[in-house]
């Protein structure tokens, strides 16, 4: 098939699904012109290190973690709310850092992810059909017609929520906050509620062991970069493909052009047409992409969108980001390892065990079991050892508030008690407990003796 020239709006040529019916006034044109003219939200060279961190993923010589809400909500754009989501990622990376002996590229969801995809575009609503939430950057979740009705001027509200976030965000991972020996306070508040395990109690004492010699030998946190200072990259689901154009730059150092919306971009299960809008458009951007993959997939396609998207075969730009579930992992994972294995491509295997293993409770609730979130991310590293193959990271959809969204964990939530505070519009997240709780699995999974 003839591949025809590229160009940041190419995609328009191609059939883009999971996209608005934005109203059809001037609205939607204004708003992208005035998108198109505001500075960037990230650089070129900060894309490019992270892919340089990528391409040691591949080798296994690091680890992502990337993690953060599932759609990011505007009214939850806020100090508070962005310094808990931050500390929660940073517990977890110095726990997976310190058993894994090996570098953790952190990556956010976050500062972008404000759209959704939608399985229709309507649903019932107490008997009244609406048009389906698709994010804050598109509509309100509230169950009116004027409030689901796509506005494009949301696009810009989603702009500046992202630059306030990033701003923040490297205030926070620059000046001091995440210091080493802040990081373990946090812990120590973290780690009181978590169950009295051995596992938990020795790997806590040689971090403190630790940070407590570099600090014995004059290596001071706070006048150590190093120790004072981390990089947090963000990332989001390109799935507005207007909003992704209009951020869309030529860097002047190289003359590649880059999606300047956030640092990685992935594409979904949903939306990864190889003929399709989203292909086409990311596979121009010099970007690290990820690319979601469900139980549903053809492995010639697969392999055929690979090859689009990463044509170079070059280490550190394509991410594949596998979304089973835990029962069925086992049998849809080895013979894509195999394959692409086959091929000799080189990308980073993630495993994202949230989707998979989405369920609705009795109460109408959407959430998801710790256990099964925990068990799809053992077997996708026994998979991988057992296929030689390299078990990159993970993909998690998390918060740092104590919500009550998915079942189990040290405090034993069940389905009769998500109503204490479930919150989320869309997907259900681990609370910061589950979440450094479940940091501290991968930590007994990725220790080199294990």
């Amino acid at each position: 098939m003839t591949i025809n020239k590229w160009s940041k709006s190419s995609w328009r040529s191609f059939p883009a699904k999971q996209q608005p019916v934005w109203p059809g006034d001037a609205t939607l044109d204004d708003t992208l012109k005035t998108l198109s003219q505001l500075p960037p939200l990230v650089f070129a060279g900060e894309c490019q290190t992270l892919r340089a961190g990528l391409a040691e993923a591949v080798e296994g010589k690091a680890f992502v973690l990337q993690c953060g809400d599932c759609a990011e909500d505007f009214s939850r754009c806020t100090g508070p709310d962005i310094r808990e989501l931050l500390k929660v990622i940073l517990q977890m990376a110095v726990v997976v850092a310190y058993a894994g002996e090996k570098r953790v590229l952190k990556i956010g969801r976050m500062a972008g992810q404000y759209a959704k995809p939608r399985s229709s575009d309507t649903e019932l609503v107490n008997g009244v059909e609406l048009p389906s939430y698709r994010g804050d950057m598109v509509n309100l979740p509230d169950a009116t017609l004027e409030a689901r009705t796509p506005d494009p001027r949301r696009m810009l509200e989603g702009y500046y929520r992202a630059a306030a976030t990033l701003n923040l965000v490297r205030s926070f991972t620059l000046g001091g906050y995440a210091a080493l020996d802040r990081v373990q306070a946090w812990h120590r508040a973290s780690l009181d509620a978590l169950p009295a395990g051995q596992k938990y109690e020795d790997l806590v004492r040689q971090i403190w062991k630790t940070i407590n010699f570099m600090t014995a030998i004059g290596l001071d946190p706070q006048h150590t970069p190093q120790l004072n200072q981390v990089t947090l990259y963000t990332s989001h689901e390109a799935l507005l493909l207007d909003y992704e154009e209009a951020l869309t730059r030529m860097d002047s150092t190289t003359g590649g052009w880059y999606d300047c919306s956030g640092h990685m971009l992935w594409i979904g299960d949903r939306t990864r047409q190889l003929d399709g809008a989203h292909v086409e458009f990311l596979r121009g951007v010099k970007n690290p992409l990820g690319m979601k993959i469900g139980p549903n997939y053809d492995i010639d396609n697969i392999k055929a969108i690979v090859e689009r998207l990463n044509p170079e075969n070059e280490a550190g730009r394509l991410t594949l980001i596998t979304r089973f579930g835990a029962d069925k992992v086992s049998d849809y994972l080895p013979k894509l390892l195999r394959k692409m294995q086959r091929e000799g491509y080189k990308v980073v295997w993630s495993c994202d065990p949230m989707h998979g293993n989405t369920y609705q409770n009795e109460f109408g609730q959407k959430s998801r079991k710790f256990e099964d979130i925990i068990r799809e991310i053992k077997t996708f590293w026994e998979i991988h050892k057992s296929e030689g193959t390299v078990a990159g990271g993970v993909h998690l959809e998390l918060t740092g508030d104590h919500v009550t969204e998915c079942t189990g964990g040290s405090r034993q939530l069940l389905d009769k008690h998500l109503h204490q505070n479930y919150q989320t519009n869309c997907d259900p997240r681990l609370n910061a407990e589950q979440s450094v709780e479940l940091a501290f699995e991968l930590a007994e999974m990725l220790h080199p003796c294990k």
